[in-house]
């Protein structure tokens, strides 16, 4: 047998060894009920905090609230969606939405695992402490597979940033509207609403190394 052969077998092995390990941390996980992505093979925890968790919560309560009634698509929380198969990258964001064009409302959803659709409209809640590197990339992946509009949020700043491609954003603040553009026609929400109810103790700025603490 060639090497060139035993060398294929062997990076084949070694690829269905990282997959199968991938499962199984995912599946570790899962019996934590710890969130988790899936960032090309390797499965990386995805830490949310309870100011995050529960804007999410609310977030989700106003648009289902907004949208139930017109049946433009599927509203989801915290899905597993599979942006690339082959290369085994799934995102997990804390809000998005599939449209009805995408996805018929009369297809059937997978019994099991999780779904290989790309959302039209992503949110990204930020963690406090989250980092902007990562944040960035998952912007543009879900650009790159797909996604028409990514709203991310930061309920300690009490700002959108409304993302229309990977270099396109505006920032929207408290006193103004997020609508939804062309992926949600109508749809408007009032920042200020939303804000108010999830309230966010203030947080003392850190002193300078000159300065010592109070």
């Amino acid at each position: 047998m060639s090497a060139t052969v035993l060398e294929m077998g062997a990076k084949r092995n070694q690829g269905q060894a990282t997959l199968a390990a991938g499962l199984n941390e995912a599946a570790l996980l899962a019996e934590d009920e710890a969130l988790y992505e899936v960032e090309y093979g390797c499965v990386v925890e995805k830490p949310m905090g309870v100011l995050s968790t529960i804007f999410a919560n609310e977030l989700f309560r106003v648009m289902d609230r907004a949208l139930g009634a017109q049946r433009a698509g599927w509203l989801v929380q915290e899905c597993l969606f599979i942006l690339d198969a082959e290369r085994n990258l799934r995102r997990r964001p804390d809000v998005a939405f599939v449209s009805a064009q995408r996805w018929p409302l009369d297809k059937p959803l997978p019994a099991a695992g999780d779904w290989p659709v790309v959302p039209d409209l992503v949110v990204e809640v930020v963690s406090r402490g989250e980092s902007a590197e990562r944040l960035l990339r998952k912007i543009a992946e879900y650009f790159r597979y797909g996604a028409h509009m990514v709203w991310v949020m930061f309920p300690n700043l009490r700002q959108v940033y409304v993302y229309s491609s990977p270099d396109q954003v505006r920032v929207v603040g408290e006193s103004a509207e997020l609508d939804g553009g062309e992926v949600l026609p109508g749809f408007r929400l009032k920042l200020g609403e939303l804000f108010a109810a999830v309230p966010v103790e203030q947080v003392p700025p850190q002193p300078r190394a000159s300065e010592p603490a109070a």
